[in-house]
């Protein structure tokens, strides 16, 4: 996809596009996550696996139908050699380990990899649903959301402090700031957006991490 103005959003997905690998079975949480595919390049084609039972989702095309929607409950398309099946098999997928990457969007994401991403105290919320299952079983967790909450609160925490989602588990955290590689020392600060410095990332960010030296 060409922009001429890109969004903070979109530059995450942008992004997070860039560590798909040709072949993986994909899971993309709702709302931002799912924009992902639009900025696959020419040469990557992901799997995408949807937790409400479908593998091999696609774009919407022609007429829609209520019963073919993604995990948001969003119309979706399915390409050829997708298949359709119950919630305990799209669950042994995920539980068994055969998600490549899955991308889920978030609140919390603290130092140590944990994340925080369903749950804000006095909301109503219907259940943390099968994120639990996905930042567990998928090979590979990214978690992509905007740097700072809606009052100007960094989201990079030293520690989450709402109920995890999952403890220690993710692997990626991109941003329309920066993006963050968790390791077993902490977190380093991989890469920098276009345009932004590294000052502005350390006023923004809570959690205490390393650079990498090519920033410098």
């Amino acid at each position: 996809m060409v922009l001429t103005q890109i969004s903070p959003k979109q530059m995450i997905a942008a992004r997070v596009a860039k560590e798909m690998r040709d072949g993986d079975v994909v899971n993309l949480g709702i709302g931002l996550p799912t924009m992902v595919p639009n900025f696959l390049p020419d040469h990557v084609s992901v799997i995408l696996q949807s937790e409400n039972g479908y593998v091999g989702l696609g774009p919407l095309e022609g007429e829609i139908d209520p019963d073919l929607v993604n995990a948001g409950g969003q119309p979706a398309g399915i390409l050829p050699g997708g298949a359709f099946f119950d919630s305990l098999f799209s669950f042994e997928l995920i539980r068994g380990g055969h998600v490549d990457v899955t991308v889920l969007g978030g609140l919390e994401v603290d130092a140590k990899g944990n994340l925080a991403n369903w749950m804000v105290p006095g909301k109503m919320v219907p259940g943390m649903g099968g994120a639990m299952d996905l930042v567990t079983g998928a090979k590979k967790v990214i978690v992509a959301m905007e740097h700072t909450a809606k009052n100007g609160s960094s989201k990079v925490l030293e520690n989450c402090r709402l109920p995890l989602t999952g403890k220690g588990v993710v692997d990626l955290i991109v941003t329309e700031l920066a993006v963050f590689r968790v390791t077993v020392e902490g977190l380093v600060l991989e890469e920098l957006q276009e345009g932004v410095d590294l000052e502005t990332v350390r006023e923004r960010t809570e959690a205490s991490y390393n650079i990498n030296p090519n920033l410098l």
